[in-house]
């Protein structure tokens, strides 16, 4: 009674409405036990919001649980199935090393899917130990909770725990687990697999399921397949217009990487930009640089074209005309994602009303960027504070001639001066999860057991747009290198 009770004032509240789809959609299967669990790091006020007790969480009963070693009570452990195209490649996949537990059910009525991530085998491994290593999984956390920060949608991370076990890849590494929450875990790649190896029946099924969990406003339009998809569409529009606008490259956007909810997932190989510079990539297998900064919209309209063919057989049920229905919502993706582009920028230029020359206005400023190799983030930073002596594009003319422009154009604005500045403080962040910074803290965790550097950088991150100067180091650039900063997926 005592265990039971010690996992009932945690606080889960478990449904598995997921569990309850075709069996051809999942795999019911328990985590791989660890021999030695030890909390790294749990998310204190993330705990709180799921109606968790951190202190519940901390104690052995609450690393057993985040370990696998125990299941909830009312948890159904499955690895869900999904396919998806891999640099344009289509291939079965499904949850190799991850499983998601359960639903949790909020005391305001949320479900969040809670899954687990390094927890072993499943039937989708595809030869993979199924395990994770501590400093991927520390790098997750990191980004994920600074994409929260930074107001753009996201899967977040509840805690790591090590196992006490090694994991094998180029040398030895700790071995861990990171539990992932996220709106759920429904992918393009779900689609793609139902779609490929299942009956219209079950991607009927699969289809007013999430529509019911995310979209239930669609369900009494004329056509609610259609206005799925169209919701779909916006929030991603919506999605990858915020990546851009803070500099975020994810590196590997695979359509199994792309959630139906419109949150980001999969902390593989990502990074954040520095110098300014559209064709960055950072990933070590995005060889031709399919995935670069500056190719993420358009990959991200070819993925949607790719989840609208799954939904052809529910569109119409003449082929042709589901065609013509899915190419009309899919041609709006650019002019959407561009519109919310474009009223970004121009808030982080201060600029809260519309004219005909500010895209040729922002362009130039980027341009010059560009031209300069100027730091994208600290630009902005150094324009909101009033910081222009920090920047290197001081004593170009081309920057003193954009900067005459901008504060003109500023000036045409009925808004006050107090209120142009809120609005720029309020779309430019002052720190990001800088690379040199995020590899600082991992190395110290992963290689000397030392959290307090990831610590500090979390706090720094906590409040990205507010400008502390206590935080300035954080700021700051990497030094210069002949050797391009290289991520890596960390499977």
């Amino acid at each position: 009674m005592k265990e039971v009770k010690a996992l009932i004032e945690t606080g889960w509240n478990f449904d598995n409405s997921y569990g309850q789809l075709p069996d051809s959609f999942f795999t019911v299967i328990n985590p791989t036990p660890v021999s030695s669990p030890k909390l790294v790091i749990l998310n204190n006020s993330l705990a709180e919001a799921l109606g968790l007790s951190a202190k519940e969480l901390q104690r052995e009963e609450g690393l057993e649980v985040l370990s696998g070693n125990r299941i909830p009570e009312g948890a159904l452990p499955i690895a869900q199935a999904y396919a998806g195209h891999q640099f344009g490649h289509f291939t079965m996949l499904g949850d190799g090393r991850a499983l998601l537990i359960g639903e949790q059910i909020t005391s305001k009525g949320e479900r969040f899917d809670i899954q687990y991530k390094g927890s072993g085998k499943t039937p989708y491994s595809r030869g993979g130990d199924g395990r994770a290593a501590l400093g991927p999984m520390l790098r997750e956390y990191i980004i994920s909770e600074a994409m929260h920060a930074l107001g753009i949608p996201t899967t977040r991370s509840l805690g790591v725990v090590t196992t006490g076990e090694s994991v094998i890849r180029e040398t030895k590494l700790a071995g861990a687990v990171l539990t992932r929450v996220a709106a759920s875990h429904i992918r393009v790649g779900t689609f793609q697999y139902v779609s490929r190896w299942c009956s219209v029946e079950e991607l009927r099924a699969l289809t007013d399921y999430t529509i019911n969990r995310h979209f239930p406003e669609v369900r009494d339009s004329n056509n609610p397949y259609l206005s799925f998809l169209q919701e779909v569409i916006s929030r991603q529009a919506m999605l990858i217009a915020k990546w851009q606008l803070v500099g975020f490259i994810h590196g590997v956007m695979n359509t199994d990487n792309m959630t139906i909810s419109g949150e980001t997932i999969d902390y593989g190989p990502c990074a954040f930009m520095d110098t300014y510079d559209p064709a960055t990539v950072f990933s070590s297998i995005d060889t031709y640089g399919r995935y670069a900064y500056g190719n993420q919209p358009g990959i991200a309209g070819w993925n949607l074209a790719r989840f609208a063919e799954t939904l052809l057989p529910l569109l119409h049920e003449n082929q042709e005309q589901a065609v013509k229905l899915a190419q009309d919502k899919i041609s709006g993706f650019s002019e959407l994602y561009h519109l919310n582009w474009f009223e970004g920028m121009r808030a982080k230029l201060g600029i809260s009303n519309k004219e005909p020359e500010d895209e040729a206005l922002i362009e130039e400023l980027l341009r010059v960027m560009q031209k300069y190799n100027a730091d994208y983030t600290n630009t902005f930073r150094a324009l909101t504070y009033e910081m222009t002596e920090e920047m290197n594009l001081i004593e170009t003319e081309e920057f003193v001639q954009w900067s005459e422009k901008w504060r003109s154009r500023l000036e045409r604005q009925e808004h006050q001066e107090g209120i142009i500045k809120h609005l720029m403080q309020n779309s430019n962040p002052t720190v990001i999860p800088r690379n040199h910074r995020v590899e600082e803290a991992l190395e110290a965790a992963a290689k000397h057991g030392d959290y307090s550097v990831m610590e500090q950088l979390l706090e720094a991150l906590n409040n990205p747009y507010i400008h502390l100067t206590k935080y300035d180091e954080y700021a700051v650039p990497p030094a210069p290198s002949s050797c391009p900063y290289r991520t890596f997926c960390g499977t």
